[in-house]
């Protein structure tokens, strides 16, 4: 069961934007964030929580899309997030945070998939242009910002080829293929 949530669970970067997602769900995804491990149980994470058009519209273009697929700006209108999760980092916490937030994103992002929806981590993050339409105050680090909604693209999970290349791509249908290095080449000993 485990395993078949985490196969279902891809990066989906096209959505479909009309379906809404409730403020009550995104809390839902983030008290199992709050209820994961954390490094010395610090719990310096905080969340901004985003299903409002108009604060989506904010977020939207200080996030930098899929780097690999350099001929494409992101989802078109129509096929945008409907909803952010903005992970930061309580300066006045800790600064060691690294850890809690990717077990986080993982948290919610299993969550959001065991509710039929899709999200992509993203770490490639106009961080400043962000802080200033969203008011972030500085003693909080934007970490990562999870882009949420009903998934509108097909995800596959292909083998890595011989020459190693994990790069993934798009087919011509809009498929996107995501290679996987193969479970013997992980294991060394």
């Amino acid at each position: 069961m485990l395993r078949d949530l985490i196969l279902k669970n891809r990066s989906y970067r096209r959505f479909h934007e009309e379906v809404d997602i409730k403020l009550a769900t995104l809390r839902e995804l983030v008290d199992l964030a709050r209820l994961s491990a954390s490094a010395k149980n610090w719990q310096p994470l905080k969340y901004i929580l985003s299903c409002d058009r108009g604060k989506n519209a904010l977020v939207f273009p200080n996030l930098v899309w899929a780097r690999f697929l350099t001929n494409w700006p992101g989802p078109s209108e129509g096929e945008r997030p409907s909803g952010y999760i903005i992970i930061l980092g309580d300066t006045e916490v800790s600064r060691f945070w690294d850890y809690d937030a990717g077990i986080a994103a993982q948290s919610i992002l299993l969550g959001a998939t065991e509710k039929g929806l899709g999200g992509c981590m993203i770490a490639n993050v106009d961080r400043e242009g962000l802080r200033g339409a969203l008011e972030i105050p500085r003693r909080y680090e934007i970490l990562l910002v999870l882009a949420l909604g009903k998934p509108k693209e097909k995800v596959v999970i292909e083998t890595v080829g011989p020459g190693g290349d994990t790069k993934y791509w798009r087919d011509s249908r809009g498929v996107h293929h995501v290679p996987k290095r193969s479970l013997d080449d992980i294991i060394i000993g």
